[in-house]
């Protein structure tokens, strides 16, 4: 039973990783914020001009 509930937390960080919630608690964190609505826009659209400036070749 203890193998499935780790198989389990892993499913569920791997989760949280993919949808980027790790990386807004980091990010959290670094900041010295607390959680908001704002706070999540700001950080989303941080990472979405991040991800677009980058040119990609070919």
């Amino acid at each position: 039973m203890k193998a499935l509930r780790r198989v389990g937390q892993l499913a569920l960080e791997l989760l949280r990783e993919l949808a980027d919630e790790n990386a807004y608690r980091r990010h959290l964190q670094a900041h010295g914020r607390a959680h908001s609505g704002a706070e999540w826009r700001r950080f989303s659209e941080e990472r979405m001009r991040e991800k677009y400036a980058r040119a990609k070749c070919c």
